[in-house]
């Protein structure tokens, strides 16, 4: 009864481990990094510091061939001593403050545009357009960009729009500059526009059930080789 009190009075559970600062490598390797660390003798923690690293690049064979592999293993063994171990590095030691610096914050584009239907490369469009010449060109890119529009608004209104519609939300999104409701152009039909949004629809539906079939029909083959092969 004593020896299996003193064996339970032994063990250790995880909850009462400390947690492992990098929990890929295991307990083990975390132990035997925190006993080097404990040698008071600087040229036998440089062996087996050495040791350690070179139990570090067996775990992983795949990234031996990687630039700067070496260099990745010791700054993983300095943080996995906790910053407390003195050894000579051939590279330079990583502190903790760089360790918990936090990242700069991405300045991510902040538009929010009041018709979100339309997408932001309308507004590209007109910007582009409205810094062009007066020219046929440019009289040929507005109708485009107003028929794009047209397209878009019926993408996600399923129904008729009016062109005194489109021509309107042109004319706010290029501040004035494009007035098109004084014109006698006259967009495509709203008909028309909404078959080319269906079959644009159907196509991306109808390839992905393609691929669908044809991973079933590559399953099919498959077991049939595979009960074939057991036949003979």
């Amino acid at each position: 009864m004593e020896v299996q009190e003193k064996a339970v009075s032994q063990l250790e559970y995880n909850t009462v481990r400390e947690q492992l600062i990098i929990p890929e490598y295991g307990r083990h390797l975390q132990k035997l990094i925190d006993q080097v660390t404990d040698i008071p003798d600087k040229e036998e923690r440089n062996k087996a510091a050495k040791y350690v690293i070179s139990v570090l690049g067996s775990l992983n064979p795949h990234l031996r061939d990687v630039p700067d592999f070496q260099h990745k293993l010791w700054d993983q063994l300095f943080i996995m001593s906790d910053f407390r171990l003195d050894v000579d590095s051939p590279y330079p030691i990583p502190s903790r403050d760089v360790l918990n610096q936090r990242p700069e914050i991405l300045k991510y584009p902040q538009n929010f545009p009041k018709y979100r239907f339309y997408g932001n490369n309308i507004t590209y469009m007109i910007d582009v357009a409205m810094k062009w010449e007066e020219s046929d060109l440019k009289s040929a890119l507005i109708l485009v960009i107003a028929n794009h529009m047209k397209k878009c608004y019926l993408s996600w209104n399923k129904e008729t729009v009016e062109d005194e519609v489109i021509f309107n939300h042109l004319y706010e999104l290029s501040k004035g500059k494009i007035n098109l409701l004084k014109s006698n152009e006259e967009l495509s039909n709203s008909h028309n526009l909404m078959k080319v949004n269906k079959k644009t629809s159907n196509k991306s539906q109808f390839n992905t059930s393609n691929k669908n079939s044809g991973s079933k029909i590559h399953k099919k083959k498959t077991s049939v080789n595979l009960k074939n092969i057991k036949r003979k």
